[in-house]
């Protein structure tokens, strides 16, 4: 008998710049899926870039709600091929769209824990 050992799904690196409140609903779930989007959230947006992340967490959430934060977590590639590319402004500002009524089978393809990579507080 040989034993032969399963190889892991490829996977991709999505980032997603979030507030307290959504931070605190994925800390509830075990770090391993985003919670629902509201009724006036009809998409969930992950990037493809830190960099981008990091500009959305420092220049957005931190004026909103005075912390932004950046997290990193990884998502099956053959899944996330469903969902272009989008690009939402500049050549390194990619996202996916994906639909809110998609959320929880997108969260089923994560890979591991959704981890924070990066914390922007505003300044006193």
């Amino acid at each position: 008998m040989t034993s032969q050992s399963v190889q892991p799904p490829p996977t991709t690196t999505l980032w997603r710049p979030t507030g307290p409140q959504e931070l605190a609903l994925v800390e509830a779930a075990d770090w391993r899926a985003w919670p629902p989007r509201l009724p006036e959230q009809p998409i969930f947006y992950p990037v493809l870039n830190e960099d981008y992340a990091i500009r959305i967490a420092r220049d957005w959430n931190v004026p909103a709600s005075g912390v932004g934060y950046v997290t990193r977590f990884e998502v099956e590639t053959e899944f996330l091929a469903r969902y272009p590319v989008q690009q939402a402004g500049g050549r390194t500002i990619l996202e996916l769209w994906v639909p809110a009524e998609e959320l929880d089978e997108f969260n089923r393809h994560i890979v591991g824990r959704i981890e924070v990579v990066h914390e922007f507080r505003a300044e006193r």
